[in-house]
């Protein structure tokens, strides 16, 4: 399968630490049942409706045990899929099959639940111009793959990490002194292609970061009403963001807003696995 992700020696590097997480030194069930090897076959079957994602990392996961593990995908990332659905067949050394199953199921849960959970979300914006964003709030050591299963699903990604971006926080705003003082702070520092955001909480805070020149402003925590207001005062000056708890059960609240984009930690941080198992593991004859 083709490399979706653009960062494969990243990819690589992650899914050799989970591995060696799960196998410390070696698998003893799997060793004490099959201490020889022997070629067998196993299918991968969805056991819910929804969004497949991650595909290339299932297989990365087995071919790094066993390069010549062999697998015939059913499915591509991002295609619907459902519940008894046949998603691949997987033939190796039998041993690699067991010993790779968890985690290789770890991240094709993972990342389908994400994607599933974003196209959900995404289905909600339709027909507005509003764009749906991700977060950094990912699981340590899993961005480089929930990030891009949000795209998988219909969502953009935000900044990848901190050396992405200048994302002015209230903490950040605090440290400097004020909104303008940090806007000034990051101009002087920032190359002057980086786009600087800062985060606003009410619409005093909104009228001095337009002033300051910021290109973005994230009206966080606002209710509809103090956002539509902070739109209009904003009149097209910088680009907007709304951020703060933002999931699928309130997200309409925000979709007449006129807000340029939404960003909801939700995404990676709250939504649930899709569930997917490996059956009928059986032995082939060569």
């Amino acid at each position: 399968m083709n490399n979706p992700i653009t960062n494969i020696i990243q990819a690589d590097d992650l899914i050799k630490l989970a591995l060696r997480e799960d196998i410390s030194q070696e698998d003893v069930t799997t060793n004490a049942v099959m201490p020889d090897y022997k070629k067998g076959t196993v299918q991968l079957i969805c056991k819910q409706d929804g969004v497949i994602c991650g595909l290339y990392v299932f297989e990365r996961t087995f071919k790094i045990l066993d390069n010549n593990t062999q697998i015939t995908f059913y499915a591509k990332d991002g295609d619907f899929v459902k519940k008894g659905q046949l998603v691949a067949d997987i033939v190796g050394d039998i041993r690699v099959l067991l010993s790779g199953e968890r985690t290789a199921l770890n991240y094709l849960q993972r990342m389908s639940g994400i994607a599933t959970y974003t196209r959900s979300v995404a289905e909600l914006l339709k027909g507005t111009k509003t764009k749906l964003l991700d977060t950094r709030k990912t699981t340590p050591n899993m961005r480089i793959f929930e990030k891009y299963a949000v795209k998988v699903g219909g969502g953009n990604n935000h900044r990848y990490n901190l050396s992405d971006g200048v994302l002015l926080k209230d903490n950040h705003i605090g440290a400097a002194g004020g909104v303008k003082e940090a806007i000034l702070a990051a101009k002087e520092y920032a190359p002057f292609v980086r786009k600087i955001e800062v985060e606003v909480e009410n619409l005093e805070m909104c009228k001095e970061a337009v002033e300051a020149g910021a290109d973005i402003i994230m009206l966080d925590n606002m209710t509809p009403e103090q956002m539509k207001e902070a739109v209009k005062l904003i009149a097209g000056r910088a680009q907007t963001e709304c951020s703060g708890n933002v999931t699928k059960e309130n997200i309409k609240n925000i979709t007449d807003c006129g807000v340029d984009f939404v960003s909801s930690g939700a995404l990676t941080h709250s939504a649930p696995i899709l569930d997917l198992s490996l059956k009928n593991l059986r032995p082939v004859e060569e």
